[in-house]
């Protein structure tokens, strides 16, 4: 693709966004065809989003974090997008449900940087990612999609989509995350006060920090990196579907506290 058909694929999505709007597919003429395409594409679409809504990037999205829905896309490896301020609010936080169309809900567990992780030469991993997160917190993500068929579009228009961002809202933080089993960690999501699903830390690359120790390689091997202060959110550990409007979703993550999102 070249920087026009980048460009094009770009306004078009954030033109559906703000039609509220959905299409079948990007026009042939400027489709991604692969996972270089469609990031180019989605860094192109964030541009823009960040002159529409203002704000910046926190960090960083990663998605796809289990082998059913890598298989499910066309996967061989989770895909990353950038966390924007102007769609990420704290815990409680509304949200208009004009604002989506699909309003579906994933529990996550998410991370503070303390420190950077540049390029090393050396790939990362869940033993040397450790040391640089200094805090975890519960979160929401509410996925959204421009195409009428997230689940047929194929993975390069999602990733250009910054791969199905809605909104993120993130809880509390904790600094004592020795105490915490990553591994294992449980999440109760609760619709208006009624159980809805539950979910485990194990379903995100069987532990949230593979899913971070990828983030951190996916970035080094795109020229960039997570930096301190950052937030990054690892993956779903149990999805919802189609929140409607008047809904009060919380999910608890037990020892993590319980992230709460109201659908107006």
């Amino acid at each position: 693709m070249d920087a026009v058909q980048i460009n094009r694929a770009a306004d078009l999505l954030l033109q559906a966004r703000l039609d509220r709007r959905r299409m079948a597919a990007l026009p042939d003429d400027c489709r991604p065809c692969d996972e270089a395409e469609a990031y180019q594409v989605q860094d192109r679409f964030v541009d823009r989003l960040l002159t529409q809504h203002g704000g910046g990037i926190i960090g960083y999205k990663a998605g796809c974090t289990n082998v059913t829905a890598q298989r499910q896309l066309g996967l061989n490896s989770p895909f990353a997008g950038p966390l924007l301020s102007a769609l990420a609010p704290t815990s409680p936080a509304e949200i208009s449900a004009e604002a989506g169309f699909m309003r579906m809900i994933e529990a996550e567990i998410g991370f503070r940087l303390g420190r950077d992780l540049p390029a090393t030469g050396a790939p990362y991993d869940a033993a040397s990612v450790r040391p640089a997160l200094a805090a975890a917190f519960g979160a929401i993500e509410v996925v959204d999609s421009r195409y009428e068929d997230w689940t047929t579009a194929g993975a390069p228009q999602l990733i250009a989509d910054n791969v199905c961002m809605g909104f993120w809202v993130y809880g509390e933080e904790t600094t004592d995350l020795d105490s915490l089993d990553f591994a294992d960690h449980g999440v109760q999501v609760r619709r208006n006060g009624v159980a809805a699903e539950n979910g485990n830390s194990a379903n995100v690359l069987d532990n949230p920090l593979n899913s971070a120790a990828w983030l951190a390689n996916h970035l080094c091997a795109r020229g960039t990196s997570l930096q301190a202060g950052q937030l990054i959110t690892t993956g779903t550990m149990i999805a919802v579907n189609g929140a409607e409007k008047g809904d009060v979703v919380e999910a608890d993550f037990g020892t993590l506290g319980t992230v709460r999102v109201g659908f107006t």
